[in-house]
């Protein structure tokens, strides 16, 4: 003789399929968000200039004869000393740090101070690395100590050095940055600057921009970005801008 089973013990029994199979599709909706993020892009990160310059010639871009010298000596802080070559390692290697725990990838054009790589050599490196933007660290000298904030500089769409799509996405990658930026640390923003004369930024394959973070020249600003946690929020807001490049933010 069969039992019957209780309307009750049925609508349990249903409620506990249903429940299992959310379950089971919420564990793979979630699987499949995880995977994608997983999949954020490759970026290759150029800390500016190096410990020692280099004033040998190199061509301005690929299919020019006019040439500037490969890497210049940068500045120093006027308060802190601290030269500027030191400065963009130390926030590089604070980006990198950033950038990977949102699920980037980084490439490290420079990771120590006395080496010599010349800015077309370290575009052509962001080039081969399978990234697919770069982003160049700077800090300004006004020669005075008035002026404070950051800038990004970029190629128009004019630079016959890349495609106009890669130069609309430098500009674009460039504004990004530039107001999350100084959202983040507080900074005035300076605007964008068109620049088609920069050696590391015109052998470029990927769009790419170079940030001035702050004047060096200024003692407040230079000796804000000295600090651990200020250069915490520099790293930030530049990865900040990397998310709003993407639509992840």
């Amino acid at each position: 003789m069969t039992k019957k089973t209780s309307p009750a013990r049925l609508i349990i029994c249903m409620v506990c399929i249903v429940a299992v199979a959310f379950s089971l599709g919420g564990f793979a909706s979630l699987e499949k968000a995880a995977a994608k993020e997983k999949k954020r892009p490759k970026i290759a990160v150029e800390a500016g200039h190096q410990k020692h310059a280099n004033l040998s010639l190199e061509r301005v871009g690929p299919d020019t004869s006019a040439r500037k010298i490969k890497v210049a000596g940068g500045t120093t802080g006027v308060s802190t000393r601290v030269p500027e070559y030191k400065l963009t390692l130390a926030v590089a290697k604070r980006l990198r740090k950033e950038l990977e725990s949102r699920g980037y990838t980084v490439y490290m054009v420079r990771t120590k101070n006395n080496v010599n790589i010349s800015n077309r050599t370290r575009a052509i490196r962001a080039n081969h690395s399978g990234a697919d933007i770069c982003i160049r660290l700077h800090a300004d000298d006004a020669g005075a100590s008035g002026p404070s904030g950051a800038s990004c500089l970029y190629k128009t769409k004019a630079n016959r050095y890349a495609s106009a799509k890669t130069n609309r996405k430098s500009k674009k990658l460039s504004k990004c940055i530039l107001t999350k930026y100084c959202k983040r640390t507080g900074c005035k923003n300076r605007g964008l600057s068109k620049r088609n004369d920069l050696t590391g930024s015109n052998w470029s394959k990927i769009p790419i921009t170079l940030i001035e973070m702050g004047f060096m020249s200024n003692p407040k600003e230079d000796r804000k970005m000295q600090k651990a946690s200020y250069q915490k929020k520099m790293a930030k807001g530049i990865a900040d801008g990397i998310d709003a490049y993407y639509g992840y933010k």
